[in-house]
């Protein structure tokens, strides 16, 4: 009798643990916002005609194309938007880990065996002409840019990380790119090749942090990207560039084991020939509620 008590004892300890730490899953569904905006050619500025061009789209910046960091400040805004400060750096090389992956330069930390990050002379806002035109990116303008909703589907590797891709996504690999508003918003532009560029994305969500979970976030892709996590800036790709990367690794940040965080997400593609996309990280993130204002039509 004792035996078979036990036996259904253990049972029942399984069968809780199961029901209490249910298995993760195979998909993660993250919707964020799209805006859409025409090129600068259309008027040679923002606002100024029913063309409404965007001057920070089909930009040359005045140092020319590549990775511009330090344009936005290290704190998210009250209003969980990034901040344009300006005096931008462009960078030479970025700051890397002991394992030499890209890192933001807000998570360097040389008693880790970081390297340091090296940027060229002169201060650039790579190719943003103000704090005003920046302010447009994330915030919807009638006339300026036209809102529309994207939800990314992740997928759970063998690794245990969860993966949207472009490159491996059926859509997108006849698109030939990150292109997830086709002949939607304004429409394609034309030119070569005929697909619609000039977008903003943005993107809240939430995870709980477990601090011996080796959690972290990574991005590959173009142009800007910007990552905040509780706030704070931790992937600062700034710039019209081709395909690069940064890897945050979530255990700098000091936060609490078990405690639920932000993560709040900004891409931007400025420029035609190509559009990149590729998030991987190990973190369940969660949808969390859209910051008012995000009206689609």
């Amino acid at each position: 009798m004792r035996i078979a008590i036990s036996i259904f004892s253990v049972a029942l300890a399984s069968a809780m643990i199961a029901v209490s730490n249910p298995p993760p899953p195979s998909t993660i569904e993250l919707t964020g916002t799209i805006r859409d905006f025409k090129e600068r050619s259309n008027n040679g500025g923002c606002g100024g005609n029913t063309d409404n061009g965007h001057p920070d789209f089909e930009v040359y910046p005045s140092k020319g194309f590549g990775q511009y960091c330090k344009n936005v400040s290290t704190q998210l805004g009250a209003d969980f938007k990034p901040v344009f400060v300006g005096g931008g750096k462009k960078v030479r090389w970025q700051c890397t880990d002991s394992s030499w992956r890209p890192i933001c330069w807000t998570l360097y930390d040389p008693s880790l065996g970081d390297h340091n990050i090296r940027y060229r002379h002169g201060n650039s806002t790579g190719g943003i002409e103000s704090e005003s035109s920046f302010n447009q990116w994330y915030n919807d303008v009638d006339g300026v840019n036209i809102v529309l909703p994207l939800t990314l589907t992740l997928h759970r590797q063998q690794d245990g990380t969860y993966v949207f891709d472009d490159t491996v996504d059926s859509y997108y690999q006849q698109l030939g790119g990150f292109f997830p508003i086709e002949n939607e918003g304004w429409g394609n532009p034309g030119g070569t090749p005929d697909r619609n560029f000039h977008f903003t994305f943005e993107l809240h969500t939430e995870f709980t942090y477990d601090e011996d979970g080796e959690q972290f976030f990574k991005f590959v892709g173009d142009d800007d990207v910007w990552v905040f996590i509780d706030g704070y800036l931790v992937i600062d790709l700034g710039g019209i560039h081709s395909s690069i990367e940064q890897y945050a690794d979530i255990s700098r940040l000091n936060l609490e084991d078990g405690e639920t965080y932000t993560l709040d997400f900004f891409f931007a593609e400025r420029h035609r020939t190509e559009s990149n996309f590729r998030i991987q990280t190990n973190l369940v993130l969660e949808d969390a509620q859209e910051p008012e204002g995000n009206g689609y039509d």
